[in-house]
């Protein structure tokens, strides 16, 4: 297989908050040549890197807010989440924890840290995605995969230490989520000295955000709360460590479909983003307390 070089390395940006729960970096869009089109079928990444939060009786976070057209995946590293919709779900979204939530036709959510959590604070980092959907499922019943921990399967590295496969596939172990699309997620968690070969086809969008450590993408220094943009071309690349780390990949093949954001609605045309728009004010997307 041929290597898949390096476009560029991205810093992060400053910080901001969305709502008063989540101070984020925002990779995806943005201006680093990371645009929806760009990164398709990836349209949207906030990296919550390290913060401290101190305890608060009222726990922070986002009220309620619809989405129509793609599906959110939140990535739990510290901290713990409480979400709920209306259709009548929720949950906890504990440390390494994945929720998988597919908006599709429309929903309403709303997102805190943990009540308990929230009592005491502490160390909050977390990412959420955005993957966007087909056009022929845009409009699909939504669902969530809850997905703990414990339940991601792994490959095991040895004393290199081990790959969660999330979505998608490595050395034949397939991710434990569902996808609409091909799309490749997972945590490299690697110990200091490891090393780690990923090969994902050359067409598919493909990029690596390195959690925790300091890490060589095919012999180039990567630094801590870097993003790593991949060109389409070549297969394969190396992720190597010179310290204990933990990198989230992902890659996936393009919907090449029209993209046609607005707010909390992903569709393919004006007119179905009008149409998400009238639906959400004329209570289509159901109920949910604030």
């Amino acid at each position: 297989m041929t290597t898949k070089k390096i476009e560029i390395i991205v810093p992060p940006k400053s910080a901001h908050f969305v709502g008063d729960g989540f101070r984020v970096h925002n990779f995806i869009p943005s201006d680093y040549r990371l645009d929806m089109k760009r990164m398709d079928p990836f349209i949207m990444l906030d990296y919550n890197s390290k913060f401290h939060f101190n305890g608060s009786e009222t726990p922070r976070g986002v009220g309620v807010h619809p989405h129509r057209g793609f599906e959110t995946v939140t990535i739990a590293y510290q901290g713990k989440v409480e979400h709920h919709d209306s259709a009548g779900g929720g949950g906890i979204i504990g440390e390494g924890d994945i929720q998988w939530m597919t908006a599709a036709s429309g929903i309403l959510h709303k997102e805190y840290h943990e009540k308990e959590w929230s009592k005491t604070g502490g160390i909050f980092q977390m990412v959420q995605l955005w993957v966007n959907l087909p056009a022929k499922d845009k409009m699909s019943k939504p669902k969530y995969q809850a997905i703990k921990n414990s339940e991601i399967n792994r490959a095991d590295l040895g004393e290199n230490g081990f790959v969660e496969i999330i979505a998608g596939q490595y050395k034949n172990i397939k991710g434990s989520a569902f996808t609409f699309s091909p799309v490749n997620l997972m945590n490299a968690k690697l110990k200091s000295g490891g090393k780690a070969e990923f090969n994902f086809p050359a067409h598919f969008n493909t990029a690596a955000l390195v959690i925790e450590g300091n890490i060589l993408v095919n012999e180039e220094k990567v630094p801590t709360n870097h993003f790593v943009l991949f060109k389409n071309e070549g297969e394969s690349f190396t992720i190597e460590t010179t310290e204990d780390s933990v990198v989230l990949v992902l890659s996936g093949e393009p919907l090449n479909e029209p993209i046609f954001p607005h707010g909390p609605f992903v569709m393919n045309s004006r007119e179905e983003i009008m149409q998400a728009f009238e639906d959400f004010n004329t209570g289509k997307f159901g109920y949910l307390e604030d």
